[in-house]
């Protein structure tokens, strides 16, 4: 923490580091100590139930277990219910004081591998206006795989995905590699039980990236965890759509 002063945290919530940090967006300096984040979808009752889609929210912490952000899905029922999983959204993360600190827009487009024209992207702001980076799906018929692209448009790290994203008993994981292929992280979607992993699309995620990847990376890393679960571990209905590949 250096010469930064902390302000006690309440209620489970990370400590917030205070002072100037050089070239860092505001809300994202818990973002400079931290080289995992864990992300854990809310249940909700009513889609568990009835498979009438609501909107997702979700809880981002640390590896203490300590609450860093949360974030809540926007769109409207229309969209949610005749849409499913490849629906359009926008996604507001925002910290311990309701600050939206970090904007996530997914436009709609076509989630099939057959139409390369039309291929999957998420735009990261941070704060809201101000973009910092983009995730871009690149063309593959069997293994997922995305560039990660910073506020320039540079392509700077890529995510490869597996060949079959099924969750039997077990971690689905994307590596995250730098453009010579060196895997300095990954992106895992997390075993939550049979019953969870049935019944609802209620889902744990886990991210690690190396601890002086610059903050806004870090950011943009979390868009991609959210990008990856809603296009291949979010259900329609309730139903597993989980897939080998792109398919």
């Amino acid at each position: 923490m250096g010469n930064f002063s902390v302000m006690k945290k309440r209620g489970g919530w990370m400590n917030i580091p205070l002072g100037a940090i050089p070239n860092c967006p505001p809300g994202l300096e818990y973002l400079t100590t931290i080289d995992q984040l864990l992300v854990k979808q809310k249940v909700e009752l009513l889609e568990a139930f009835t498979g009438f889609e609501t909107n997702n929210k979700f809880t981002i912490k640390n590896s203490l277990g300590q609450k860093v952000y949360w974030a809540v899905e926007e769109n409207d029922c229309c969209t949610r219910n005749c849409c499913g999983p490849a629906r359009p959204f926008d996604m507001k993360i925002m910290d311990i004081y309701k600050n939206q600190v970090i904007h996530l827009n997914r436009p709609l487009a076509c989630s099939s591998c057959w139409f390369p024209c039309c291929l999957q992207t998420m735009e990261v702001s941070a704060p809201p206006g101000n973009v910092i980076g983009r995730i871009e799906q690149e063309w593959s018929l069997c293994f997922p795989c995305f560039a990660i692209k910073n506020q320039t448009g540079e392509t700077v790290l890529r995510i490869e995905g597996p060949l079959c994203t099924f969750s039997l008993c077990g971690d689905v994981e994307f590596k995250i590699v730098t453009m010579n292929g060196d895997e300095v992280g990954k992106i895992s979607k997390q075993w939550s039980g049979i019953a969870r992993e049935m019944f609802t699309d209620a889902d744990f995620f886990g991210i690690n990236f190396p601890m002086d990847l610059d903050v806004r990376m870090k950011a943009v890393m979390l868009g991609a965890c959210f990008l990856i679960d809603a296009m291949f571990f979010e259900k329609a209905g309730n139903q597993e759509n989980d897939r080998p590949g792109m398919f």
